[in-house]
């Protein structure tokens, strides 16, 4: 798999140049099977043999990235917030006031969730549907995406200038770090979990006992 995307990125690139680039990283946004720590480091390499301008391609993804963001921000706001308290509401456990908390939180941290979520592997291209769901101004959201990104894209594009012949490894290390991520969002959502069963079960506990629900 890994060996067929590189072959397609290095056509792209003979093709497009560093236009190329910007597409994958676009592609890699909306179809995560492309992964990005395979893409610029061979951006990088590439530029390191003179075939491509370094900081052309950098642009270029980064512009790919906001593009691709910019997309699912759209698709989030097409769901939008009252379809979701409508889906929550025949969905056990949740109900339409935790979408609500949801986006309250948002509300008050949704910039920096961004710009975090844009270093995040697994989280890098979703954390753009909350963001539309909850309508975040697209001016900020354009700003922290494209630090974000642009971080990100520098870091491994560098990489692969610095590693030349071995940029492959910046996959290896990469994906150690995505395993502690996805480790940790595990924990975090078996956590959120055991709270939804214990407020389900207060809750049915306090029907049966004719006590308001005062958990939403």
């Amino acid at each position: 798999m890994i060996t067929t995307i590189v072959d397609w990125v290095v056509r792209l690139m003979e093709v497009l140049g560093a236009p190329g680039v910007g597409v994958a990283i676009f592609l890699e946004n909306v179809f995560p099977p492309i992964p990005s720590e395979v893409v610029l480091p061979l951006a990088g390499f590439t530029a390191s043999r003179g075939e491509l301008n370094v900081w052309a391609a950098f642009v270029w993804a980064t512009a790919g990235s906001v593009a691709g963001a910019f997309l699912l921000y759209w698709l989030g706001a097409a769901v939008g917030a009252e379809r979701l308290r409508r889906v929550a509401d025949r969905m056990w456990l949740v109900d339409p006031a935790d979408v609500d908390r949801s986006l309250d939180w948002f509300d008050r941290y949704g910039r920096w969730s961004v710009f975090f979520g844009r270093l995040l592997p697994g989280i890098r291209s979703l954390i753009s549907i909350p963001a539309g769901v909850g309508r975040m101004h697209p001016v900020p959201f354009a700003l922290m995406t494209l630090a974000g990104s642009a971080l990100w894209n520098a870091v491994l594009v560098y990489a692969g200038v610095v590693l030349g012949d071995n940029y492959h490894l910046v996959e290896r290390y990469v994906g150690q770090y995505s395993t502690v991520v996805y480790v940790i969002s595990g924990i975090a959502l078996l956590g959120v979990l055991v709270l939804l069963v214990r407020r389900a079960r207060r809750r049915s506990r306090g029907r049966e006992a004719g006590t308001p629900d005062t958990t939403r």
